[in-house]
């Protein structure tokens, strides 16, 4: 999973890198809040972001807010990391949008273990916006299939957006999952015993 790691120091950015790689992550390091910012707006953000609060250029409270205001990085999780220590300060990471805070100098295993939640977390988000798609497009099917469909009465066609007639089994096979399995009723079973002298 990609990390997008914001510290303009560069021995801790180095250490964060490092540490990155060997616990499997990606890390995209930046240094400074203007490098993330295009990060941040580039094609495939990275899910998860570790900021450092005081940054040249844009600063990490200032990111988290606008993680916070953007519907495409909203869900993203965010570590506030910072040399603040008091109370006050962790509550106004937090109101920022943070959603974890950790003081410097970095605990790693700590920071690992942070990381690990904050993983669990996106991918519990992606799998629950998969799902949400997937029910999205068999709304949409129902609907489709919910509203006035011309049908022929004599043959049992079906004419489709295009004026295209078809078969009413091969348009119910487009639009849904059904299989059909060919019999006969027994109504229509005593008709042709009866067209067939039978």
């Amino acid at each position: 999973m990609r990390v997008l790691i914001a510290d303009d120091d560069s021995a801790l950015r180095h250490g964060l890198y490092v540490h990155l790689l060997r616990w499997g992550y990606d890390p995209a390091p930046c240094a400074d809040g203007t490098e993330a910012r295009v990060v941040l707006h580039g094609p495939q953000p990275p899910p998860l972001a570790l900021l450092d609060w005081n940054m040249p250029g844009v600063n990490g409270l200032e990111l988290c807010r606008e993680i916070r205001s953007l519907p495409d990085l909203a869900s993203m999780y965010v570590v506030l990391l910072t040399a603040h220590s008091a109370r006050e300060e962790m509550v106004t990471g937090l109101d920022c949008g943070a959603d974890d805070y950790m003081t410097k100098p970095v605990d790693w295993e700590l920071l690992r273990a942070r990381l690990q939640i904050g993983a669990r977390i996106v991918t519990l988000q992606q799998s629950l916006a998969s799902r949400v798609r997937e029910l999205q497009k068999a709304l949409e099917t129902v609907k489709e299939l919910s509203g006035l469909l011309p049908i022929c009465s004599y043959c049992k066609r079906i004419r489709d957006d295009q004026n295209y007639w078809q078969q009413l089994e091969s348009y119910v096979s487009e639009h849904t999952n059904a299989q059909f399995s060919h019999g006969i009723c027994p109504t229509c079973f005593e008709t042709v015993k009866r067209e067939m002298g039978l």
